[in-house]
C-alpha cells in the first residue's frame, strides 16, 4: 500500500512536470502612455528576445508617437506643423494622415481627422471653447476644408496598437493582447482560449474602464482590433441640454442620435478605431447598415433602450 501512494505520489508529480514545461509562459508588462496607461501580454513561446528588449521596442513606438502624432505634445510634429511652423514630417506621420484620409472618403466625411478646429470651438479639443454661434461654426467649417488643423485623437490608439503588434510579431510572438485604451488581440491567452474583452456599460461618468461593463466579447483566437467610442465620457450640460463630444464633421455641430457607444471588431485597431468613431457619427440605424454590408466588420450598439449585436458578434 505504502509503495502504491509512493508510485501515484510520483506520477502526480511526474504529470505537474510535464504540464509546466508544455503550458506556454506569458509575459506582462505596461506604463503611462497617451494621457493613459497600456499593457501587453504575450506568450514567450517560439520568442528568444528578453522581456526587456521588448519592453524597450514598445516604449520606443509609444515614444515616436508622442513626437510625430501627439496634439498635447507641443514639441510633436502634428503641434508644430498645426501651428503653421515648415516642419518635415516624418513617415509615421504621413502613414497614419493617408490612412486617415482614406477612412474620410470611405465614410463620406463623416470621420475626419482635419475636423480639430470643430472639437475646439466645442470644447472638446484642445482648447475650451464652448456652444459657438452659427458664424463661428461657419468659419471652423472652412478651416477643416483648408485642412489646417489636423487631430489624430480619433485613429491614434488603434494606429499605436497595430504598430505595437507589428513590433511583437518580429520578435515571433503570436498570442498577444495590446491595451492602449483601444485594443488589439491575437490567439490565444494563457488559459488556452480566445481573449475575453469587457464592453464598457455607457452610463454617464462611467470614467474607470471596467468598473461597470455591458457585456464581454470572446475572440475565436483570431487577429482582432476592437474599439469602442461613447459619448458618456465626454460632454457638459448647458441650460439643461447634453452636448457630447462626438462632432459630425459635415455640419460642424455634435450629433444628437440615441447611439451611446459603439464597440466595433475589425481585422486590425486602426480600422476599429476609425469606424467606432464613423458609427457614433452616422448613429445607430446607418451604422447596423453599413456593417450588414462589408464582410469582416462586427459591432455592438448601444442606446439609451436597447442593445444590437451584428450577427457574427
Amino acid at each position: 500500500m505504502i509503495s502504491e501512494i509512493k508510485a501515484c505520489g510520483l506520477s502526480a508529480i511526474c504529470l505537474s512536470l510535464v504540464l509546466c514545461c508544455c503550458t506556454p509562459r506569458y509575459e506582462n508588462m505596461g506604463g503611462y502612455a497617451q494621457g493613459g496607461t497600456w499593457s501587453v501580454k504575450y506568450s514567450t513561446e517560439g520568442v528568444s528576445a528578453k522581456a526587456g528588449e521588448i519592453r524597450a521596442a514598445i516604449e520606443d513606438i509609444l515614444t515616436a508617437v508622442d513626437t510625430s502624432l501627439s496634439g498635447y505634445n507641443r514639441k510633436s510634429l502634428l503641434s508644430r506643423r498645426n501651428a503653421g511652423e515648415n516642419v518635415e514630417l516624418n513617415e509615421m506621420f504621413r502613414d497614419i494622415e493617408r490612412r486617415a484620409e482614406y477612412y474620410r472618403e470611405l465614410s463620406g466625411g463623416a470621420f475626419d481627422a482635419a475636423s480639430g478646429p470643430l472639437f475646439d470651438i466645442w470644447g472638446f479639443g484642445f482648447t475650451s471653447d464652448s456652444l459657438p454661434d452659427d458664424d463661428a461654426i461657419a468659419a471652423a467649417l472652412e478651416r477643416c476644408e483648408r485642412r489646417e488643423v489636423l487631430n489624430f485623437n480619433a485613429i491614434a490608439q488603434g494606429y499605436t496598437c497595430d504598430l505595437i503588434a507589428a513590433c511583437l510579431h518580429g520578435f515571433g510572438v503570436r498570442n498577444m493582447l495590446v491595451d492602449i485604451g483601444e485594443i488589439y488581440c491575437e490567439g490565444l491567452n494563457p488559459e488556452g482560449r480566445g481573449w475575453s474583452i469587457g464592453i464598457d456599460a455607457p452610463i454617464d461618468g462611467n470614467d474607470v474602464p471596467g468598473a461597470e461593463m455591458a457585456g464581454i466579447w470572446h475572440s475565436d483566437g483570431g487577429a482582432y482590433g476592437v474599439v469602442t467610442s461613447g459619448n458618456y465620457r465626454k460632454f457638459y450640460i448647458r441650460d439643461g441640454k447634453k452636448y457630447a463630444h462626438t462632432i459630425d464633421p459635415r455640419t460642424g455641430r455634435p450629433v444628437e442620435h440615441g447611439l451611446l457607444s459603439a464597440t466595433v471588431i475589425a481585422p486590425n485597431a486602426t480600422e476599429a478605431d476609425a469606424l467606432a468613431t464613423f458609427f457614433m457619427v452616422i448613429g445607430p440605424g446607418a451604422a447596423k447598415e453599413w456593417v450588414g454590408s462589408h464582410d469582416g466588420i462586427e459591432a455592438c450598439l448601444i442606446t439609451g433602450d436597447s442593445v444590437w449585436y451584428s450577427e457574427g458578434f
